[in-house]
């Protein structure tokens, strides 16, 4: 079958890697709707965004903190306890992302992700760095689903949109990439993105 792809540009987190501040938060907070309440107010992901923007964990953290002073504890492990956010690589898309390079394929990522973390998580997870070209917001002051991120990726490497898969597993992001004429998937585990991939001419 000829390849209807040229290239696949990946998510990182909850594609190639589980995230959630709830992986962290559930530890320490036995009461589900408390555990709710401090993940909606006191540390929501509209704070994490400033992050991904790349504002610095130590402003962002002190920020907070004068807002709800009484949950200082709390927010300071966002930066000090990010590591506990995850639960470990998803095995079976890093498998593909594995395989989509020994065939040689180009492959890129665009992520949301402070480029402080993504340095200190690439330790952790070696694959990050096994991308031909990565766009980290945190680097551009842009995070998905702006199209300029999208846009940034495409220009600096010469990508055809309508011969490239970008996957993420936020609709948001997945409806962004369409709209600049990209092919899409959105993410929900490995054998579904396999499915697309041979769909395309690409069986791994």
């Amino acid at each position: 079958m000829d390849r209807q792809i040229d290239c696949v540009i990946f998510d990182v987190g909850n594609v190639l890697v589980h995230w959630n501040p709830r992986t962290l938060y559930g530890k320490l907070i036995a009461d589900e709707a408390e555990l709710d309440r401090v993940l909606r107010d006191v540390v929501p992901m509209s704070w994490h965004t400033e992050f991904d923007a790349g504002k610095p964990f130590a402003v962002g953290v002190e920020e907070r903190i004068r807002l709800f002073p009484d949950h200082a504890d709390l927010i300071r492990i966002w930066d000090e306890r990010w590591p506990e956010m995850f639960a470990g690589p998803i095995d079976g898309s890093v498998a593909i992302l594995r395989r989509l390079k020994e065939l040689k394929v180009p492959l890129f990522a665009i992520t949301n992700y402070n480029r402080g973390k993504f340095d200190e998580d690439r330790k952790r997870f070696p694959f990050y760095d096994w991308f031909d070209d990565c766009v980290v917001s945190g680097d551009t002051g842009l995070t998905k689903p702006d199209p300029r991120i999208f846009r940034l990726l495409i220009d600096r490497n010469g990508i055809d949109p309508s011969r490239s898969l970008f996957i993420d597993d936020r609709l948001d992001n997945v409806e962004a990439a369409a709209s600049l004429g990209l092919r899409t998937h959105q993410f929900s585990d490995p054998d579904a993105l396999r499915e697309t991939l041979a769909g395309l001419g690409m069986p791994v």
